[in-house]
């Protein structure tokens, strides 16, 4: 039997990405126009008041970004006009009906044209303010699906979540929705139920906070505090988790005929190889935890030293994305996907911390004084409040005598800010660094098998986890694109 192939199925198709300014949505769209030129048209749904600013959006928070340097040296002087032909920005909102596209025009075309529809749009700060995150990860999800229904030679809709909607789980994770679901689920009799049940629950809240004439500082804070509450109640940590739960919800009981595949990715991290190592953006997973330590102001974490630190490179991300839309098309089916690395080469914390101190030491950070900064080996306790009392010695601490040396008195001071600024990260990670469970990856597994025994060039959309050697993709990739590409963009200090 003749293999297919991945690339000959992208060839000519018409596909629709939400989310493409995000850090999956621009690696998956570098990928698909790099290995596939012959891609007949991308739209990106863009926020944007019209097609110009949507454009200068593409351009700037894109196409242009270093991530493109590869595609862009192929392509010399003929890159614009390739991106132009291959891509339309869209103007655009996926928390409106019809995505927010105005144009008749455009939407006719787009429901002739499109066959395949990636839904990476997502806010994605794990304590969003409630009425932001529902709107984007749960409700942005139902206008997808009306739209999808309306594509008239729709093959696939890809829908990109989190393994950590499973909640606060341990053990062995199954690729399955989580009995919690159900349970949120069973509070209405309908959908529609639910979702104006959590509409009316967030303008009782925010009508509250103007009567009182309260400032946006305020209800900023007050949403993200019924976020997460709300989240709480249900049993998630986070207002994101738990949107993106609701959001799978809806998925489930209403897609209909759709061929459909949710992708489940644990912690993102910089690339692995595609289109180069080490590429990144934004502090993602424990890229926080790598900054402090290397500054030297991390020194103790609540973290049991033999636990999974599940975490999985972007490109990785995009390549499942890519294998399993051209597997699942045409196929009248759901089907969940963990792309992890728990299971098949989990990594345990105590080997990340030894990965930190060995580039760290070897490249240590400097004061602004110019002063090397020496960091030491993490002290792991078991528990948050073992934590506080570590990193608060001198907590209580009184300055009874008026001729105190003002210096040491800032440097209190400074420790003090030092402190709080820290235990307020590690409280925003507390559920990810004592997080117990590992994710099972059969149906991964599976798509890989199928893959490599279908498709010829299989091989070039790899996420195996077994190829990762994790000592050098964090000594030689990550951490020193992680300094590269976000840390001293945000901070002159050399090394």
């Amino acid at each position: 039997m003749e293999l297919e192939s991945i690339l000959g199925y992208l060839e000519n198709k018409t596909i629709l990405i939400t989310g493409a300014t995000g850090f999956v949505g621009k690696v998956l769209v570098e990928k698909i126009l790099r290995v596939q030129p012959n891609v007949k048209k991308l739209y990106l749904l863009l926020r944007a008041s019209d097609a110009k600013c949507a454009t200068h959006r593409m351009h700037n928070e894109i196409t242009g970004k270093e991530l493109f340097r590869i595609l862009r040296e192929k392509w010399g002087t003929s890159f614009d006009s390739f991106i132009s032909e291959k891509i339309v920005a869209l103007s655009g909102d996926a928390t409106f009906k019809d995505l927010g596209v105005k144009e008749f025009k455009i939407r006719e075309e787009m429901c002739n044209a499109v066959q395949i529809i990636i839904n990476s749009a997502a806010s994605t700060k794990w304590d969003e303010r409630y009425d932001v995150a529902l709107e984007v990860n749960t409700f942005g999800v139902l206008n997808v699906l009306d739209f999808a229904k309306k594509c008239l030679n729709l093959e696939m809709v890809v829908h990109v979540s989190t393994a950590y909607v499973s909640g606060d789980r341990s053990g062995l994770i199954l690729e399955e929705y989580s009995s919690s679901m159900d349970e949120i689920a069973r509070q209405t009799t309908h959908d529609v139920d639910l979702k104006e049940h959590e509409k009316k629950m967030v303008e009782r809240k925010l009508k509250e906070l103007q009567a009182q004439h309260a400032s946006e500082e305020v209800i900023t804070n007050t949403m993200k505090d019924f976020g997460t509450a709300r989240a709480k109640l249900y049993g998630w940590p986070y207002t994101y988790l738990f949107t993106k739960v609701m959001g799978e919800m809806y998925l489930r009981r209403l897609r209909g005929n759709l061929s459909l595949a949710i992708i489940r990715p644990t912690l993102i991290t910089s690339t692995y190889k595609e289109p180069f190592p080490g590429w990144i953006e934004g502090f993602r997973s424990y890229d926080s935890l790598i900054g402090s330590y290397w500054k030297g102001k991390l020194t103790c974490v609540p973290v049991d030293p033999m636990s999974v630190t599940d975490m999985i490179p972007v490109d990785m991300v995009v390549n499942s994305i890519i294998t399993a839309m051209v597997v699942n098309a045409n196929k009248s089916r759901e089907i969940i996907y963990h792309v992890g690395t728990s299971l098949r080469n989990p990594l345990k914390f105590s080997d990340f911390h030894k990965f930190m101190f060995r580039y760290c030491t070897k490249n240590p950070w400097l004061y602004d004084d110019g002063r090397l900064i020496k960091v030491g080996k993490l002290k792991m306790v078991r528990t948050m409040t073992a934590f506080r009392l570590y990193m608060q010695p001198l907590q209580g601490l009184k300055f009874l005598n008026k001729e105190f040396d003002q210096y040491f008195r800032d440097v209190y001071i400074n420790y003090d800010r030092n402190v709080k600024s820290v235990i307020r990260m590690i409280e925003y990670y507390i559920p990810l660094l004592l997080f117990q469970g590992i994710f099972d990856d059969t149906n991964s597994e599976e798509l890989r098998r199928i893959a490599s025994e279908n498709y010829i060039d299989a091989e070039n959309f790899n996420f195996n986890p077994k190829c990762i050697d994790w000592e050098d993709y964090y000594i030689h990739a990550h951490i020193p694109g992680l300094a590269k590409h976000v840390i001293f963009k945000h901070n002159q200090s050399r090394l």
